[in-house]
């Protein structure tokens, strides 16, 4: 596998939005991503592109890494998982690029997943919006509402009631519900609507995105009227994750795993989800105390016992 030098560029692979407020915060996190990717593999180049809505397009973004002298390039997608842009869309803009381009090695990284470092940042953001009250409302009485993009994928689907699931347990929530801007059901009202009428005095509704925009205007949008309709219940809007500095990490270390041979990378870009959110393994929020725990086995009283399950009033 080749080493990152001077010679390598990065994509940094955007959905793209007709939002100019949407675009600024993109540049931004480019600013931010080439500035640690600099501390880390210094010489290599950063630019950002998209994949709609915007210029330059993902195929422009990778002409002009190739015009500036880059012989490898790596195209990192900017999205929260793995949908149709990053399961198809960014694959085929990158694949009829290189087939043009024989003498540039392109190699695509893989979406930001679920991690623990933007399960830290996404809990970070919860807290945000908690600070922001001036109501003494503890977090076991406070239901918390994850809203996903929503796509026709479900294994994409199926990672938002993850996240949520482990933000509920990490915080110390009521409850945690998730809802979709589109595609996916429940949609954002109807999630709004069914928190509401739980019986917890406080919903934190936390947009699990990355930049600003149509949908996420209308998440707030959304929340501020469920706060009207629903008066007794305080509606508190989180911010959406933006460049977060554990996000940025969270893309240096994907950019940096991308097939680059010495990566100093810490979770390698290329770790399975499994181990990558084990909690003995890596700290996940709520759970610190439990990281590097030795590995100690707890059936050893039940080992080899052959008993009938009910007459020992066991388990089946």
């Amino acid at each position: 596998m080749t080493e990152f030098s001077g010679r390598t560029g990065v994509l940094l692979c955007g959905h793209g939005s007709r939002e100019d407020d949407a675009r600024v915060e993109f540049e931004r996190f480019v600013a931010a991503t080439q500035a640690a990717v600099a501390a880390r593999k210094p010489g290599t180049s950063v630019t950002g592109a998209y994949l709609e809505f915007a210029h330059p397009t993902i195929g422009e973004g990778l002409d002009i890494l190739t015009k500036s002298g880059a012989a490898r390039i790596v195209a990192q997608p900017l999205m929260l998982f793995a949908a149709g842009h990053v399961k198809n869309d960014i694959p085929w803009e990158v694949n009829t690029f290189a087939a043009g381009h024989r003498e540039v090695r392109v190699d695509c990284g893989r979406e930001l997943s679920l991690d623990a470092k933007l399960l830290g940042a996404a809990a970070d953001r919860a807290r945000e919006a908690e600070m922001r009250s001036t109501r003494a409302v503890r977090r076991s009485d406070t239901l918390l509402l994850v809203i996903g993009r929503g796509t026709s994928d479900p294994d994409a689907n199926g990672n938002i009631a993850k996240l949520a699931r482990m933000l509920w347990e990490g915080l110390g929530m009521a409850r945690a519900e998730v809802a979709f801007s589109g595609i996916a059901k429940p949609t954002i009202a109807e999630g709004l609507a069914h928190a509401a009428r739980q019986g917890y005095p406080r919903v934190v509704v936390f947009p699990y995105f990355l930049f600003t925009g149509v949908l996420v205007k209308r998440i707030y949008r959304l929340t501020e009227e469920a706060a009207r309709q629903f008066p007794n219940v305080e509606f508190l809007a989180a911010p959406y994750l933006a460049d977060h500095p554990l996000v940025v990490e969270t893309v240096v270390d994907r950019i940096l795993g991308a097939g680059a041979a010495g990566s100093d990378s810490g979770s390698g870009g290329a770790v399975a989800d499994n181990c990558g959110l084990c909690k003995y393994r890596t700290q996940i929020i709520g759970f610190e105390g439990d990281t590097g725990a030795p590995q100690v086995g707890h059936h050893h009283h039940v080992r080899g016992i052959l008993a009938d399950p009910e007459s020992e009033g066991l388990d089946p």
